[in-house]
């Protein structure tokens, strides 16, 4: 028998969406703020609604089937849009009282997320930022499931399903402290190469960034003495040491205590940009919020 679309639920769909994401009926219900046995009714009812089994169970929960798989994507779009429906029709930030949450590295949360806060603050005082790390593997997914708004990433990790729009270009940079016994001099390739350098690598795996690929293309080599998962131990470093390190400009601008000065090799610089999920491309806040973001970061339209 054909399903009749009159008959259905919303909160079938919302039922069905929180199953296919959370792959178990304990955790879609306390998602739902629902009990165990309303939710698994709930699952009754979709059975027979698709006549479909829509999930097998298994040690660790239950997996969907293909008829289940099918209906994910339509399912989502179908309630991002009765979301849209019931939204004022127009946002205003400063009476909005709601939560962004940002996936940014501590570069990003540099470069980009304090400049947005100073302009957030002035205009959107009831909203909250939470900002978590990126984790590339999961990213897709928590943006899917509203887990994560924006992520500030770059077009090469950007994953092809989702949008994206480039904030800025970056520069590459040498970084050293104040008092360095070449602060002031010429940068050199041959003095370059022969300080000790300081990586930074987020993946934590080795002595080789950029940097040693630019130095390779002209036959010359540096020493890199340490190598570091993130930007926030680079001044500490830099200045108990006479270490030196190769940045993003702009996570040298502005720091007290450093001497900034051009890299004597031509180092190739990267985009910053952010990427969100299909399901917030045309939400009025969300919309808001990636403007913010790009006027923020110092290019505009």
């Amino acid at each position: 028998m054909k399903a009749d679309l009159r008959t259905l639920d919303l909160n079938l769909l919302k039922t069905l969406d929180a199953l296919l994401d959370e792959r178990s009926v304990t955790r879609a219900a306390a998602r739902l703020s629902l009990t165990q046995p309303a939710v698994s009714g709930m699952l009754n009812r979709l059975r027979d609604y698709f006549d479909d089994p829509l999930f097998i169970r298994v040690p660790h929960g239950i997996v969907p089937t293909t008829r289940a798989e099918e209906l994910a994507t339509p399912i989502k779009r179908i309630l991002a849009d009765i979301d849209m429906l019931l939204q004022p029709v127009a946002f205003d930030p400063l009476t909005a009282n709601l939560t962004f949450t940002i996936a940014a590295t501590d570069y990003a949360l540099r470069a980009v997320v304090v400049p947005f806060i100073a302009a957030l603050k002035t205009q959107a005082p009831g909203i909250r930022v939470r900002v978590v790390p990126v984790t590339p593997g999961s990213l897709v997914s928590q943006l899917e499931q509203g887990n994560i708004d924006v992520a500030l990433i770059t077009p090469h990790t950007t994953p092809d399903e989702l949008h994206s729009r480039a904030l800025y270009d970056e520069r590459y940079v040498c970084m050293m402290r104040a008092d360095h016994p070449n602060a002031g001099e010429p940068m050199t390739l041959d003095r370059f190469c022969a300080l000790e350098h300081v990586l930074v690598s987020y993946e934590g795996d080795g002595f080789r960034g950029v940097t040693d690929s630019a130095l390779e293309k002209i036959g010359r080599t540096r020493h890199v003495g340490l190598s570091v998962s993130s930007f926030l131990v680079l001044p500490d470093v830099l200045a108990i040491s006479d270490m030196i390190a190769v940045v993003p400009e702009r996570m040298a601008e502005n720091r007290s205590g450093m001497f900034v000065c051009d890299v004597p090799v031509a180092v190739p610089g990267f985009t910053k940009s952010m990427a969100w999920h299909g399901r917030n491309h045309r939400d009025r806040a969300q919309v808001w919020l990636r403007e913010i973001l790009l006027r923020a970061s110092g290019r505009q339209g």
